[in-house]
């Protein structure tokens, strides 16, 4: 290995961080929102699937028999949704940024 064949290493190094770096700060930016039971329980989410925002409306809660298993089955589906979403976000994002080429494990 030469010299030219290092700096070649180097050069595709610096840029695959680079690229990495992008997908991080896209990861942050990048939002989905879910929701479950007809808009009871809405949940936003960023790319690195962490939960934004959780909102529950008055009216799973406002009754004196409302059902807490139910409420959390709520919870449960909108966050599971929106981190599938996110998934899809990223999924769209790294092929767009590939430039459409196909990678082990991003079908």
């Amino acid at each position: 290995m030469d010299f030219s064949d290092l700096a070649k290493m180097k050069e595709m190094m610096g840029q695959a961080r680079q690229m990495q770096e992008q997908m991080e700060r896209k990861l942050a930016e990048t939002v989905v929102e879910a929701s479950s039971g007809g808009g009871v329980v809405s949940v936003r989410m960023n790319g690195k699937k962490e939960v934004l925002r959780l909102k529950i409306e008055p009216t799973a809660i406002g009754s004196a028999g409302s059902d807490l298993e139910l409420l959390e089955d709520l919870i449960t589906a909108a966050i599971n949704e929106a981190g599938r979403r996110a998934d899809e976000a990223m999924k769209a994002s790294v092929s767009d940024m590939m430039g459409g080429l196909k990678l082990p494990g991003m079908s």
